[in-house]
């Protein structure tokens, strides 16, 4: 990096980590005990710049690249998981469907709405039955005329209730047919469109998590992003820049973890002298901080190469993949040094123990990131 860019991106750091200091922090607990969506606090995110982070200034966004993203992600994410993946999804998922597919009709008018945080968005990919296994949606999308009639369920949905604007997947053609799928965005108060149940949650849990229900939902074909028949191609290479978002919220979480269990050990004694100073702790915190020091390398590689233009798939899936599952061994590692007291409510590790399995399912399970991965290395060994 340049100096330059190092000066930005700690401009970045020092906003985002005064940011949740200031208006997060006080709040962590008590947004997890009730499950709270802070909406007031996404609006006063969007006017410091953190929900479009990647979108262009003449749309209203920060105009800023991947580095700077993951940085906001990893901050936020250190003092609440929760907020960090509203943050992550807003951004990575919505607003850059929007961005990278949208018309310049599409983009004028939805974009500065996200971007300024005057409106939160959510992204519908996956249904009831169907995560993973994408092709077989059962949310279909059947022309009439000029419209769309959208019939079915997405599930697990960030924002679904809140949300005022929804990228939604939808399949137009036949089963297991890659091609025959499409993408809408939906406005709320459209009707036949409305919000279904609320998931009560191990952890995330100040991130809204609702389903989407159409039922006979009429969309206007200019509410199409690009061409019908490219709605899975396109949530593909979302996926790509949605799983650096969650290596960095992966990151975060485990940040927040490690830098706990540092200070706790430094200031809990036992038999006379800090549990730091004993080799069972000090060598966990020696692994605790080399895991963090290589999901870092992978997440800042991919947000390079994905700054660069690059293909970032394999590298996506691989630091999220890494990321993922270090924050969960982490948090865990975390829990236990802390002991009894890990595992109360009054002091921090808990609640990053219960965000960070999440990282580890939402925007493709670790395991489907290894066959992602595994996909990736044969076809470039074969080609």
């Amino acid at each position: 990096m340049t100096v330059d860019t190092m000066h930005n991106l700690n401009l970045v750091k020092e906003s985002a980590r005064d940011f949740a200091e200031q208006y997060i922090r006080p709040h962590v607990m008590e947004w997890d005990e009730k499950q709270h969506f802070p909406v007031n606090l996404f609006h006063r995110m969007g006017e410091q710049g953190f929900l479009g982070v990647l979108v262009p200034e003449k749309y209203h966004g920060s105009g800023l690249g991947y580095q700077e993203y993951i940085t906001v992600i990893e901050e936020i994410a250190k003092v609440c998981g929760g907020i960090g993946l509203s943050l992550a999804a807003h951004n990575s998922l919505c607003t850059n469907h929007i961005l990278l597919f949208g018309n310049e009709e599409q983009k004028q008018k939805y974009l500065p709405l996200l971007a300024t945080g005057k409106w939160i968005g959510a992204w519908g990919l996956t249904e009831p039955n169907t995560g993973s296994d994408a092709g077989r949606m059962k949310t279909t999308a059947v022309k009439d005329g000029d419209h769309y009639v959208l019939n079915g369920a997405k599930n697990f949905i960030t924002h679904g209730l809140s949300g005022k604007v929804a990228v939604v997947v939808a399949r137009t053609g036949e089963l297991l047919d890659s091609r025959g799928m499409a993408a809408f965005i939906i406005e709320k108060g459209t009707p036949g469109f409305e919000a279904g149940k609320k998931e009560n949650k191990l952890g995330m849990r100040a991130s809204e998590t609702t389903e989407l229900i159409f039922n006979d939902c009429r969309v206007h074909k200019s509410q199409m992003l690009g061409q019908d028949g490219e709605g899975f191609i396109q949530a593909m290479q979302v996926l790509d820049g949605g799983r650096i978002s969650i290596a960095a919220l992966s990151l975060g979480i485990a940040k927040g973890a490690y830098e706990a269990a540092v200070k706790y050990a430094q200031e809990r004694h036992q038999f006379g002298k800090p549990i730091a100073s004993f080799q069972a702790i000090s060598f966990k915190l020696a692994d605790m901080a080399t895991k963090i020091q290589a999901a870092e390398l992978l997440t800042r590689q991919a947000g390079l190469m994905k700054n660069n233009g690059q293909k970032t798939t394999k590298i996506s899936a691989m630091a999220k993949y890494y990321a993922s599952e270090a924050a969960v061994e982490i948090a865990n590692d975390a829990v236990q040094v802390f002991g009894g007291y890990g595992y109360v409510k009054d002091y921090p590790v808990e609640k990053y123990y219960r965000d960070a399995k999440l990282c580890t399912i939402g925007e493709g399970t670790s395991e489907i990131q290894k066959l992602v991965i595994s996909r990736e290395i044969l076809n470039a060994t074969q080609g």
